[in-house]
This record gives structure tokens, sequence and C-alpha cells, in this order.
């Protein structure tokens, strides 16, 4: 299950953003794309798992779907889901433009 391993780098990815601050992380938002290959629930139960004495012990997950997207390479149009990934246009391969990544977006923090 790496999404365990996942979990580790957000949490020391937050406590890296922190630094040597006096503050309470009361909220971490993520992104993930839906190709990411991350199951979002198991996800959610490492974090509350992995974040007990850690930065992140008192905070929320919220992860945000990123919906997968392609284009065209060549012209820049977008090429439409459940099709052969081809530009209708110019018939060139299409391109991920997103839907594959893992983005920690937000923390929220109280400092003292």
């Amino acid at each position: 299950m790496h999404e365990y391993s996942i979990v580790q780098s957000l949490v020391d990815s937050v406590a890296a953003a922190i630094g040597d601050r006096d503050a309470v992380v009361i909220r971490v938002e993520i992104a993930i794309g839906e190709l990411a290959g991350v199951d979002r629930g198991l996800l959610a139960t490492a974090f509350e798992v992995f974040r007990e004495g850690t930065v992140c012990e008192r905070a929320l997950l919220a992860i945000n779907p990123i919906a997968a997207r392609w284009a065209c390479p060549a012209c820049g149009g977008e090429v439409a889901r459940n099709t052969h990934l081809r530009c209708a246009r110019c018939q060139k391969p299409a391109r991920m433009e997103s839907g594959d990544e893992i983005v920690l977006q937000r923390i929220e923090m109280e400092v003292a």
C-alpha cells in the first residue's frame, strides 16, 4: 500500500513548510489526479493513522480530485475522453495535461 509512503512525504512536506514556527496545523488540502494510482479512501485512512505524533496530529485532510485531461501537443486542442486519444484536427497522439498529479495545495495553521 503505497498510500503510506505518500502520507509520509506529505507530512514531511508540511513539516518543512512550517519550519521553526510555533504552529499547529489544522487542515491540509491536497489534489489528486484520477489517474495518479492513489486510492483516496486508503490515503485518508493512512493519514488518520500516520498523523499521530507528527505536525499533522490535529489536522484534517481535504482531498480534491483532478480530472484527467488530454490535449494535442501540436495545436493545443482538447482531446475528448473515451476516444482513441488522437486530435480530431491534426491526428497527432494526445498528451496528458492533467490527471496524474498529487499536489499539496494548502496548509492551514494557527501560529502562536
